[in-house]
């Protein structure tokens, strides 16, 4: 019974695993341009997004949704969806750490780490649904 509820919920478990790496990935790069490289706020959570979005694109399209995608022109489209999905989410990232950090001083590895757990869930929704075409 527990290595079927597994299998049946492989993809959610590897999105977990891989949305905790791409977090990871995301407040490490904003903490080294953030604190040791100085940068501001926004350019560090810029910089830390586009490196976060380039390594869960990799690791969903692989190990997550299993794409079968093979031809240039299929593979141009499936990545191009998938980075506009996830600009969508990245400037939600971006407002809302501008908000919380720059204007009420919030702290911003905390602020960081809570936005990050919203943005996972919608960016799974939009992967499985939009992306990557899976029904649910």
């Amino acid at each position: 019974m527990i290595k079927q509820l597994f299998i049946k919920h492989l993809d959610k478990i590897l999105y977990l695993v891989f949305g905790a790496l791409t977090t990871a990935v995301n407040i490490g790069v904003y903490w080294l341009c953030a604190h040791p490289l100085g940068l501001p706020v926004v350019p560090s959570t810029v910089i830390a997004w586009f490196f976060a979005v380039f390594f869960a694109y990799l690791t969903n399209r692989k190990w997550v949704f299993h794409s079968e995608a093979s031809t240039r022109k299929e593979i141009i489209r499936e990545s191009v969806s998938f980075f506009l999905c996830r600009l969508g989410t990245g400037v939600l990232d971006w407002v809302l750490m501008y908000l919380l950090v720059d204007c009420l001083h919030w702290p911003d590895l905390w602020v960081k780490t809570g936005v990050n757990i919203l943005v996972i869930l919608l960016n799974y929704v939009a992967s499985k649904l939009l992306v990557f075409k899976q029904k649910t």
